[in-house]
């Protein structure tokens, strides 16, 4: 009997150890300056003697940083890492973001010595590797859009849309075509398209995407023409195809010919990229301008503020205005950054230096180790997981677009909404799952919007989790088994907060 109870304690102890696997570690983690001062601060110098530094400046003022140890600054940020949710940690299904893992292969090319550790006031002599890497990425990207002016220097995507926009103005000023003050941008876009067109002094104007989440040529004229107007006014459009609902603008090409015709230029986001790369060319259905997110299409690091890269391609007729610098390469086989002196019409610098150099590294890495036939297949993966989430939800969730889907499904909470579950329900009870929740309340154009983006590199046993937590969502839902939705998340560090006060109301210093 003794013996059968020592058994028992310990499947039970072995049990509960189990269960309790991804609690024992949960610690609280307080500001570094709560922990100072330390017993072992981090530096331990005698007082100066003098008072007056030997510049013959008075002694600089205590700067206030926490007085610690190095091994309690290096907890300090490993404990804080930990509470960081990443691809790395598990499924991440941001819609319109394209979350998908980053090869290690692209990490480790990246910090090769010949790379890592050069500068970028270097002599141009001693970089040729580096610029032929760019000069190569450059080639790629013309390449797959068939837009063959390709410049890397945006440091993100809503830098390169900044970019985009002020080579088409640059255009327009130079060839006397100044007064073009309109972008035409659908009611589906990403929120950036109309906030870089203001930026750039132009209004927008806007296209009604209605029923059917796209932009049909009838509601295009109506936006081109405006007023009983003939196009002239407008300087272009920004279009993101595949759209922000998920779904390829069928009507692109008659309304790109129209734009055309009207002496406008056509932008396309680039954000999307991920379901077309290496089945079609943006170039080939109208689009004058660009902009690629690296980190979306070509699985460079995403978040946690950069480093981001959001390089720019543009046509022919577009190239002279492109941003600077472009690597280009001379008769001699060597390569040099042309700047501004030597392309005048240029729109200028938009930073210092060249664009993050180590994003295109990383996904020079990625496109060279998929090839043509990877790259395919990448797009094709990723618009079939799409869809099968899609097809394995539809019945439990409102589709308020018909058909078959891009790289991305849009859901809505319009079933669940009538008994008092909302998407933000939806999201927080993702997170007592251990799921990163999917993008809630975009596009505007839809109410309670679920966008979601499995990417290509999710597995089918990943997606399958996902699906069976949403399929019992639905299910709990349905049955009446409503009230433990407004409480989740339970498991997590924080359960809900006051978000509404959080953004009004930011605290932004830490007091004693």
């Amino acid at each position: 009997m003794v013996a059968e109870r020592k058994i028992e304690t310990i499947e039970k102890a072995s049990s509960m150890n189990m269960m309790d696997q991804t609690r024992g570690l949960n610690y609280e983690e307080n500001l570094l300056w709560e922990k100072a001062p330390g017993d072992h601060p981090g530096v331990d110098l005698p007082a100066p003697q003098n008072s007056t530094l030997r510049t013959g400046l008075a002694a600089r003022s205590t700067v206030g940083l926490p007085q610690v140890s190095e091994p309690q600054v290096l907890r300090h940020f490993v404990r804080l890492s930990t509470k960081n949710y990443s691809i790395d940690h598990g499924f991440f299904p941001l819609g319109s973001c394209t979350m998908k893992h980053n090869p290690r292969l692209n990490e480790k090319v990246a910090r090769m010595p010949g790379f890592a550790h050069i500068h970028p006031l270097q002599p141009e002599s001693t970089v040729q590797g580096a610029l032929r890497v760019m000069y190569e990425l450059q080639n790629i990207l013309g390449e797959l859009t068939n837009l063959r002016g390709v410049c890397l220097t945006p440091a993100a995507g809503a830098h390169g849309e900044l970019a985009g926009l002020m080579t088409i103005r640059r255009a327009h000023e130079l060839n006397g075509q100044g007064h073009r003050k309109v972008i035409l941008v659908p009611d589906s876009a990403h929120g950036t398209n109309p906030a870089t067109a203001a930026m750039c002094d132009y209004t927008i104007r806007v296209i009604p995407t209605k029923d059917g989440g796209r932009v049909t040529v009838e509601a295009f004229k109506e936006a081109l023409y405006a007023n009983g107007g003939d196009g002239k006014d407008v300087a272009g459009m920004m279009v993101t195809n595949p759209n922000t609902c998920g779904l390829f603008e069928r009507e692109i090409i008659e309304c790109a010919d129209l734009l055309h015709k009207a002496g406008g230029y056509f932008y396309c986001d680039g954000a999307n990229f991920n379901a077309l790369v290496g089945k079609i060319r943006p170039g080939d259905f109208g689009v004058d301008v660009m902009h690629i997110n690296l980190h979306k299409t070509f699985s460079t690091p995403h978040g946690g503020g950069g480093p981001g890269s959001g390089p720019i391609c543009v046509n022919e007729s577009l190239r002279a205005y492109l941003p600077s610098p472009v690597v280009v390469q001379d008769k001699d086989g060597s390569y040099h950054l042309e700047g501004v002196d030597e392309r005048p019409t240029s729109m200028g610098r938009l930073k210092g230096f060249q664009g993050q150099f180590g994003m295109h590294l990383r996904a020079l890495a990625y496109i060279l180790s998929h090839g043509a036939d990877g790259l395919k297949q990448v797009s094709e993966d990723a618009v079939l997981n799409a869809n099968y989430i899609l097809s394995q939800l539809k019945e439990d969730f409102y589709v308020p677009f018909a058909g078959p889907c891009m790289h991305e499904c849009l859901l809505t909470d319009k079933l669940q909404k009538d008994v008092g579950v909302t998407t933000l329900d939806i999201a927080k009870t993702l997170i007592e799952h251990g799921m990163h929740p999917m993008t809630v309340f975009f596009p505007l154009v839809v109410s309670g919007a679920m966008l979601i983006e499995p990417t290509e590199t999710e597995s089918k046993e990943s997606i399958d989790r996902f699906i069976t937590v949403m399929k019992a969502v639905a299910a709990d839902v349905k049955s009446g088994d409503t009230a433990k939705f407004h409480d989740f998340p339970l498991s997590a560090p924080r359960r809900r907060l006051d978000e509404t006060k959080a953004a009004r109301e930011p605290v932004l210093r830490w007091k004693a």
